[in-house]
């Protein structure tokens, strides 16, 4: 027998508050984008740290939290992972890093994408290859987070990312795919903007030409969202690469990537 999904709330106001306790204690994973946003950052920390008795990291991480110019969901959640990193670092605490990355929260588990993301001790290949399990994760919320951790490291070193992450767009896992299109889309989602690629989007085709078909609608609004991105700032490379593909792909599949792609194009 399946396991039965919990379906969220539709307004943070109808959460039970049985659920939202379960929520802050770390107990169970958010259902939606509803419940992601309902948690109280401060508290689950406060009760994740009182659990592994490591409340004593508590105090330098609200001191952090105060800190903060703006206050949101990915704010927090970079600035907990980040100073979670210095502080298991400074007490060779490994142990509570592996615990983290395997929560049965997501929103802790978030937290430990971003300390793989702020850990300059990792190379690129480290750092793509540390982030798989987590953009592979069964929950929404932790995929978006992890590409997000490790973007501006993908940045900073485009081109080996992007041959590392071209095997991903071969990978039979559609979270993995979608991971290597969504982490280099030029423009993005609430993330700063790639501006090599902006200038010279053909840099990526070797991750997005596995996927001009593919099978997964997930990865297809990834794809299709990556080359409208760069439709933005080079329309005739995004026209060239739709007029080839609709030729070498006569596929449904291929057609709903290229109306998304066209669409600022065509406005």
């Amino acid at each position: 027998m399946s396991k039965l999904v919990r379906k969220g709330a539709k307004r943070i106001s109808d959460i039970s508050l049985t659920i939202l306790e379960s929520l802050n204690r770390g107990e169970i994973e958010t259902a939606n984008l509803v419940e992601w946003l309902a948690i109280d950052q401060r508290l689950l920390l406060e009760n994740v740290l009182k659990q592994n008795k490591r409340l004593h990291y508590l105090d330098p991480i609200l001191v952090q939290l105060e800190q903060l110019l703006k206050r949101s969901v990915n704010s927090i959640n970079e600035t907990i992972g980040k100073e979670l990193l210095r502080l298991t670092v400074q007490h060779d605490d490994s142990v509570f890093l592996k615990q983290m990355s395997s929560h049965p929260a997501d929103l802790v588990r978030c937290w430990a994408t971003y300390t793989i993301g702020g850990n300059s001790m990792l190379d690129t290949e480290e750092i793509i290859a540390t982030i798989y399990p987590f953009a592979a994760d069964k929950h929404f919320g932790v995929r978006e987070i992890s590409w997000m951790a490790i973007r501006h490291r993908i940045a900073s070193d485009l081109e080996k990312s992007i041959t590392i992450l071209s095997h991903w767009s071969l990978d039979k896992e559609e979270n993995i795919r979608r991971f290597a299109s969504e982490a280099t889309r030029p423009r993005g989602v609430w993330c700063q903007h790639i501006d090599d690629l902006k200038r010279e989007p053909s840099m990526a085709l070797p991750i997005l030409e596995p996927l001009k078909s593919d099978s997964s609608k997930y990865v297809r609004d990834s794809v299709g969202n990556w080359l409208n991105d760069a439709s933005k700032s080079n329309p005739s490379f995004v026209k060239a690469v739709c007029n080839r593909w609709e030729e070498e792909s006569d596929t449904k599949e291929t057609q709903y990537i290229i109306r998304k792609a066209l669409r600022t194009i065509a406005k």
